[in-house]
């Protein structure tokens, strides 16, 4: 077993990708607990998780290291433009194959995940092995988690409306000021008096997003499996749609590699654009589907896609990353 656990590390699997399908299985068997109401509920839990999670990562956000790494502006906007605009256009170019076929809801899930920003953690450490620039890689990932909290809105504000009929702007904007964007504000206020303590007790906020991360999968794979949602995709779609996560990937992974080669970025600034402009945000994806979707049934659905690209990048980027330090040291 303990062999069996190291292979699959190093392939890229880790403890919280075995917690997310135990999450989703336990959905399927076991949904009431997910969906009791008194005398709280677990999604109240989640919504309260949500802001917190905001908060503790504003509180690491350093206004001064965020100015400091203005200086390399190109291949900040490279990264960022590969996150919130080249992604999307993807997606969006293939959207007349699901309108009116019943795979709308999957494609704005799809959709959605292309409109997210880039995740911090997965893309520092993926930097960090292939040895690249990592000051650049955590600059991108900070300011990539910023600008998602008004562009991922906007993108997929575009579609919701046609896709469940379901989208009120003044209520979106409410919920995403008071549950994203203010304790974000906070947190980078609160950063000169309890940024080096956040910093400290990173591991265990780790775990207390993964925490929240969890609940609102469980949560909402109770409503979808309660509704009969997933009974009209066979497993040849939902196997056709990780492959459709796959081709993604390494679509952006080698269009953004080349471009890095024309505009002559140095092999350190080359693999951090590789990386941070891949790479889509389970957390920024789970919490803001709370805020985004109003009708929670169908909440299964639109993470599915994230949750299939999640795991497919942890497991590609990792074996990429690895064979590129590898090269680096013959």
């Amino acid at each position: 077993m303990k062999k069996l656990l190291e292979v699959l590390k190093k392939a890229g699997f880790d403890g919280f990708l075995l917690m997310i399908a135990a999450m989703i299985l336990m959905a399927y068997f076991l949904p009431k607990p997910g969906m009791v109401k008194e005398p709280v509920s677990l999604e109240e839990i989640a919504n309260a998780g949500v802001s917190l999670i905001f908060l503790f990562y504003g509180m690491r956000l350093s206004v001064e290291k965020l100015k400091a790494g203005l200086s390399n502006w190109k291949m900040h906007i490279v990264v960022q433009l590969t996150t919130f605009l080249f992604f999307p256009l993807i997606v969006l170019a293939f959207r007349p194959l699901f309108v009116n076929n019943g795979y709308e809801l999957l494609w704005l899930g799809v959709f959605f995940l292309a409109a997210l920003p880039s995740t911090v953690s997965s893309s520092v450490v993926m930097v960090s092995i292939a040895k690249g620039n990592i000051p650049a890689a955590i600059f991108n990932a900070s300011i990539s988690s910023l600008i998602g909290v008004v562009v991922t809105p906007l993108w997929v504000g575009l579609f919701i409306a046609a896709a469940t009929g379901d989208f009120d702007v003044t209520q979106i904007v409410i919920k995403l000021i008071l549950q994203v964007l203010l304790p974000v504000i906070i947190g980078i206020s609160l950063n000169s008096r309890f940024g080096a303590i956040a910093e400290k007790y990173k591991k265990q906020l780790k775990y207390f997003d993964q925490a929240v991360i969890l609940t609102i999968i469980y949560t909402s794979f109770c409503k979808s499996f309660s509704e009969h949602l997933f009974e009209g995709f066979t497993a040849l779609e939902l196997a056709g749609l990780a492959a459709g996560m796959m081709a993604l990937f390494f679509a952006v992974f080698f269009c953004v590699g080349l471009l890095s080669r024309l505009l002559g970025f140095s092999d350190e600034d080359r693999i951090t654009v590789l990386f941070c402009g891949s790479k889509k945000s389970l957390v920024h994806g789970t919490v803001m589907s709370k805020v985004l979707f109003q009708d929670s049934t169908i909440t299964g659905i639109v993470l599915l896609p994230l949750m299939l690209y999640h795991a497919l990048q942890l497991i590609a980027a990792s074996i990429i990353a690895q064979g590129m330090a590898r090269r680096k040291e013959v």
